[in-house]
Formats: structure tokens, sequence, C-alpha cells
């Protein structure tokens, strides 16, 4: 089979992967509805403010899973191009959470699949990404905040610690988090962003 092909097939199994929303597969049995809570948002700082901590990190863990899951497939197939097919079919995968087909393309924003992304395609990029997330959120605990700083630095991460691929890659997935997070960053400006563990009215 052609490269070509199998890049393209990786992308198109990336998205598809991406776009299960396991925050709404998890909570639905338990007879929530997770777009009209809180943010309405399908990721894991919304499930947990459904105040289920367990449903919370299994959305966090699968969510991030898929990306990797994603990255790692894809990595296999195309063996001769490993890094460049793993980095396609990962930001296919944040696509597929962002934009999921079978939610008419109104997803989540991506962090838990960005993350796992990174930690599968260059693991050092991916925790440093993940310490600088949990410092960060130490100390503000903005999950939104946390989240944008991790994922602006972790091209600079790349720079010293991988390749110009990683470095092209892991910026364009910042530009898309922060693109995904514009309301967050205004909440953030007027001090009206919920922290984390804080249930946000409705």
């Amino acid at each position: 089979m052609m490269p070509e092909l199998l890049l393209g097939l990786c992308a198109l199994g990336g998205y598809l992967l991406g776009s299960v929303p396991f925050g709404i597969v998890l909570t639905k049995p338990f007879g929530y509805d997770l777009r009209s809570i809180g943010s309405g948002n399908i990721g894991a700082t919304n499930v947990l403010r459904t105040g289920r901590k367990d449903l919370a990190l299994a959305t966090l863990l699968l969510d991030s899973g898929k990306g990797g899951i994603a990255a790692a497939v894809a990595a296999l197939l195309v063996p001769d191009q490993a890094g460049v097919a793993g980095l396609i079919a990962g930001c296919c995968a944040v696509l597929g959470h962002n934009f999921p087909v079978w939610l008419g393309f109104k997803g989540g924003k991506g962090v838990a699949t960005t993350l796992g992304v990174l930690l599968v395609t260059s693991w050092p990029v991916g925790l440093a990404a993940c310490a600088t997330w949990l410092v960060v959120a130490a100390l503000s605990r903005y999950s939104s905040l946390s989240a944008l700083v991790c994922l602006a630095l972790a091209p600079v991460d790349a720079w010293f610690l991988s390749d110009q691929d990683h470095v092209i890659a892991y910026a364009l997935l910042a530009v898309l988090a922060f693109i995904r997070h514009h309301e967050n960053i205004r909440r953030l400006l007027r001090g009206e962003e919920s922290k984390i563990g804080k249930k946000k009215k409705d």
C-alpha cells in the first residue's frame, strides 16, 4: 500500500477514534446530561462538576488514551514514517475530540487528548507538559490556565527535547487549544473563570 494512502488512513482512523465522546458515554448511564452541566463541555473537567470524581478520572484516562493509542497504532502501521504517522493520527484524534461527527462537530477542547498524543509521540515533552499542568493547577486552581500554559510550552520543550516535526505539530495543537479556549481566556481576564472542584452555576 502506498505510504500516502496509509497516512491518510491513519488520519481518518485517528479522527474517528478521537471523536468518541467518552465523557458522554460514561455519564449518560448515570442520568447526567453533560451538555447541560457547567460549561457543557464533554471533557473530564466538566464531568468533575457532576461530583463524580471516578467518572471524571475515567474520562481523563480514556480521552488521553484515545490520542495516545491513535498515535501509537499509526506509528506501527507506517514504520518507515513512524514519527510523522504518529503525529498525523494524534493531531487528527484531537480534531475528532474537538469536532466529533457524532455530536454535530461540537465537542471538547482536546486538552487530555493532546496530552496523550504528547506522551506517546515524545514522552519527555509529554511528561514536561503534565508536570507544568500540575504545577500551574496547584498554584492557580484554574484548569483552563493550566492547559493553556502547558500546551503553549510544549513546542518550546520539543525544540530542546525532540525534532522539528514535533515542534510544528505541537505548535499547531497549541494554537487549536487557544482557539477552543477563547471563552475561558475572556473569563480569566475578567476574573470569572470557575476553579477546579467548584461547580459552575447555571
